[in-house]
């Protein structure tokens, strides 16, 4: 199996990025790497990405058979369920970011 390399952005901020048609720009939620009464985790036990992640920002959506454009089902801010594989890394500075189309997001994290 190939592990792609993540981007290095030529770019200062994430906010220089603006994704294209159904394209969602999110980051990933960190693992915690010390646990409630302080012991440190081992990077084995933290170096697996956690499913969640915010959507920083998404792109206008993608234009069906009529021409009409459909909008992406989140919106930035949204919390959503991500799947373990795929997305387009990109890195700035020592934050890692990803891009995935709308129809790879599992789901939509309700704050209920």
């Amino acid at each position: 199996m190939e592990i792609k390399a993540a981007v290095r952005a030529t770019f200062k901020s994430i906010k220089a990025v603006a994704p294209l048609f159904d394209r969602v720009l999110v980051q990933r939620f960190k693992p915690e790497t010390k646990t409630a009464s302080g012991i440190f985790l081992p990077t084995s036990a933290t170096e697996q990405p956690l499913p969640e992640a915010t959507v920083i920002a998404t792109g206008p959506g993608v234009r069906d058979k009529n021409g009409n454009v459909v909008p992406v089902s989140v919106q930035a801010g949204d919390r959503v369920l991500l799947p373990g594989w795929g997305g387009s890394s990109i890195k700035v500075g020592e934050e890692e970011y990803f891009l995935f189309k709308d129809t790879e997001i599992l789901a939509k994290i309700n704050n209920e």
